[in-house]
């Protein structure tokens, strides 16, 4: 699996884990540019910024494109270590 869509992959996992637990950020217009197309792809039946979203595109994360995951990593979606660590992990 090559490591950007390890790093998504990564990022939806965090995010889902984190809006069971709190209320997820929004979604920033960058991270709403970068996954557009991904979006439209995978996940488009979901409704913007709802858990059902983020565990659809967790589902999808080795497909999803190099730029949405590096927006996703700058936005704070999840954290480059975390990205970094799972990809040692092979995850």
């Amino acid at each position: 699996m090559n490591s950007y869509r390890v790093k998504l992959l990564v990022a939806f996992v965090a995010g889902a884990c984190l809006a069971g637990a709190v209320q997820a950020a929004p979604i920033t217009k960058a991270v709403q540019a970068a996954c557009k197309n991904d979006y439209k792809n995978y996940c488009g039946e979901y409704g913007l910024e709802t858990t059902a979203l983020r565990s659809c595109m967790d589902r999808n994360g080795h497909k999803l494109s190099k730029m949405c995951v590096n927006a996703l990593v700058k936005a704070g979606e999840v954290s480059q270590a975390e990205v970094e660590r799972r990809h040692r992990a092979g995850r």
